[in-house]
């Protein structure tokens, strides 16, 4: 029987938690895209805890057409890596969650990047 693309996705996603993990010091940066949203977090493995947030759920992305495509990613990406900052982290742990990295993915990270965290 052939696995589903979601079945794929968890059992990279497994893999690649083993490897990366986020600390205080140096958080993971989560992210999770569906169809038509993408999320970012901040997360302290370490003692179980979201530092940072943001995503497209958030009432004033929501409402915004360009939230669905790379322009809202890369609003979600420049927004987390602002609330990074002012909780004082400049390096994290990329966890692209088992997505391919491209497309909305790519264009989060590249965000976060330019406003000054280091991955």
């Amino acid at each position: 029987m052939k696995a589903s693309r979601n079945i794929k996705r968890k059992r990279r996603q497994v893999r690649i938690r083993k490897k990366i993990g986020g600390t205080p010091e140096c958080p993971r940066l989560s992210v999770f895209k569906s169809a038509k949203h993408i999320s970012a977090q901040l997360i302290d493995d370490l003692s179980s805890k979201t530092l940072a947030s943001a995503s497209t759920y958030e009432k004033d992305l929501r409402e915004d057409p360009s939230s669905r495509t790379k322009e809202g990613a890369k609003k979600v990406g420049k927004r987390l890596a602002e609330r990074a900052k002012v909780l004082n982290f400049s390096r994290v742990a990329f966890d692209r969650s088992g997505f391919r990295y491209h497309g909305r993915v790519k264009e989060l990270a590249d965000a976060a990047r330019e406003v000054g965290l280091k991955f």
